[in-house]
């Protein structure tokens, strides 16, 4: 339970938190969206929050209509409900391109020509970012701006990465810094602040040549135009967060509240995932498992 001063903190500004589930259509949800949903859904109860339906479906390449239908279908069978229209973020390019333009418009932004393979390559020995790729080199960083036209005009594919001694140092100027979020507990409505490292990312893919953001910047300028105050998502984002305050500060947007919930994990210990093919709630429900027995699965009765 909420206590009361909690519950009026909330209430102060007398509008109802908005809360956000957030998939992406490139495979079937399993037991861990599962968890996240209904974690999100409870939360927003607990809060007398609106929830919402977001589909992050800015990779078209691996992202798939039946897909999208499945979400709707799988949330439904939970006994979800949420706000129409649901925002799809293939919908709203556009507007990904007006936060891309703000940020060359400030020389943050540099394009980068090198595959994964020659990053690897390049990259020091055992230095990685947060999600244990190799962290990127530099490589490319000091093209002048005839040689990377040129470049693009001989049509490389090439990735947009963030400067981010540079950004951090507009960040400064801009009197944001240091970048910190405030973590929330869904249960007990605590809070506390905790303070950000966006370095540890290094430059980071903020778009690529032919789709104009990546989840750092769709989620940070979706956030914001929907109004999220609070943002519920697993264990795995944690780190994220340190780029999302950092793009949020460079962009001016409001920041939300977080709350990064335990992840579900496989006999290997290692998270649920689609790409490990575990079993999918389309084939759980196939097999006649209850919404409640879901529930239990997730640790969640």
């Amino acid at each position: 339970m909420l206590t009361a001063s909690v519950r009026a903190h909330y209430n102060a500004n007398m509008s109802p938190p908005v809360f956000r589930f957030a998939p992406s259509p490139n495979g079937y949800l399993h037991l861990g969206h599962a968890l996240s949903a209904l974690v999100t859904r409870e939360t927003a109860r607990r809060f007398n929050g609106r929830f919402l339906l977001r589909i992050e479906d800015i990779d078209i390449t691996r992202c798939h209509p039946e897909y999208e239908t499945a979400i709707f279908e799988d949330l439904a069978w939970l006994g979800l409900d949420w706000e129409e229209p649901v925002r799809r973020q293939s919908e709203h390019f556009d507007t990904y391109r007006g936060a891309l333009a703000k940020l060359e418009a400030m020389n943050l932004l540099y394009p980068c020509f090198a595959s994964r393979r020659e990053i690897a390559e390049s990259a020091a020995p055992g230095r990685t970012d947060p999600d244990g790729a190799p962290l990127y080199p530099g490589l490319h960083k000091g093209l002048t701006e005839d040689e990377a036209a040129a470049r693009k005009a001989a049509g490389e594919p090439f990735a947009l990465r963030l400067d981010m001694e540079r950004a951090i140092e507009t960040a400064r100027r801009m009197r944001a810094w240091p970048l910190a979020f405030t973590a929330f507990d869904p249960e007990s409505g605590a809070r506390e602040t905790v303070t950000c490292d966006p370095a540890r990312w290094g430059d980071a893919v903020i778009a690529r040549k032919d789709v104009p953001t990546s989840y750092h910047l769709a989620v940070v300028v979706d956030d914001a135009l929907q109004g999220i105050t609070h943002v519920t998502r697993g264990l795995d984002l944690l780190a994220a967060t340190d780029i999302h305050r950092l793009l949020q500060a460079l962009l001016e947007l409001p920041q939300p509240e977080y709350h990064h919930h335990r992840l579900l994990t496989g006999g290997e210990g290692r998270k649920l995932s689609k790409s490990d093919r575990v079993k999918s709630l389309k084939s759980l429900r196939a097999e006649g498992v209850t919404p409640s027995e879901v529930k239990r699965l997730a640790g969640l009765a």
